[in-house]
């Protein structure tokens, strides 16, 4: 049977929902404005900031590019925070 690391709750993961809230407030948008930008409810921005639900690649490249933060900086920062030890 495969197990499959959880990464919901990790440190990674952790500074990728901050890094995306900095990133928001940065931009001076509320949750509410992302969403409406994003064409969802504000509660798909609550869940993605809180870590509630994950986030893919193609979710990611869309979030910056509404949002305008640099995709590099955003992975360096959570790249920084995964441990090295972290399973997949």
């Amino acid at each position: 049977m495969w197990r499959v690391a959880k990464t919901i709750r990790s440190k990674g993961q952790e500074a990728l929902c901050q890094a995306l809230v900095d990133a928001r407030n940065k931009a001076g948008l509320s949750q509410q404005q992302l969403a409406a930008r994003l064409k969802r409810p504000q509660s798909f921005v609550a869940r993605l900031e809180s870590g509630e639900r994950r986030i893919d690649v193609v979710e990611f490249t869309v979030l910056a590019r509404v949002i305008g933060f640099d995709k590099d900086e955003v992975l360096s920062i959570v790249e920084a925070a995964t441990e090295p030890d972290h399973k997949i």
